[in-house]
């Protein structure tokens, strides 16, 4: 069974574990000590078994009424068992429960798993920003879903 829960900087650790294994340009710790220290709209979920073990994370920004998803990424051994698809549910409902009226993240355009999740979730295209990421020059397709 998978916990989700408010991220802590206990758990940086663990977090850079999966960063690391899933980007090539991963975040540095120094990165993530700021968003948990330092910046006042960051929240960050982590996805934790059992046995304690950080499987995945998600962090957003909440400024007013809006969300931006900063990051998602679930451990490569995990991946398939809809811990994603649970991390972007409950980022949905923290964010339902301070009256966010729109969420918004880029994906990359060739990342079709993230895609799909996102559009079963209810998002929908909004532009793509060329040349977003900076380890390959990959375009990122922007995509929102609005909440009434």
């Amino acid at each position: 069974m998978i916990n989700y829960r408010k991220m802590t900087l206990d758990d940086i650790d663990q977090v850079l574990l999966i960063e690391r294994e899933a980007f090539t340009a991963p975040w540095t710790r120094e990165a993530f000590e700021h968003e948990m220290t330092t910046n006042l709209y960051s929240y960050y979920i982590v996805a934790e078994t059992e046995a304690k073990e950080i499987v995945g994370y998600c962090g957003m920004w909440v400024v007013m009424d809006e969300s931006h998803i900063t990051n998602v990424a679930v451990a490569k051994r995990m991946r398939g068992h809809k811990i994603g698809e649970g991390l972007m549910r409950e980022a949905i409902r923290v964010v339902l429960d301070q009256d966010v009226v729109l969420m918004t993240l880029e994906v990359r355009v060739t990342n079709d798993v993230a895609k799909n999740l996102y559009y079963k979730l209810g998002f929908q295209d909004g532009g793509i920003r060329k040349n977003y990421y900076t380890d390959t020059q990959e375009d990122a397709l922007v995509m929102w879903v609005e909440f009434k």
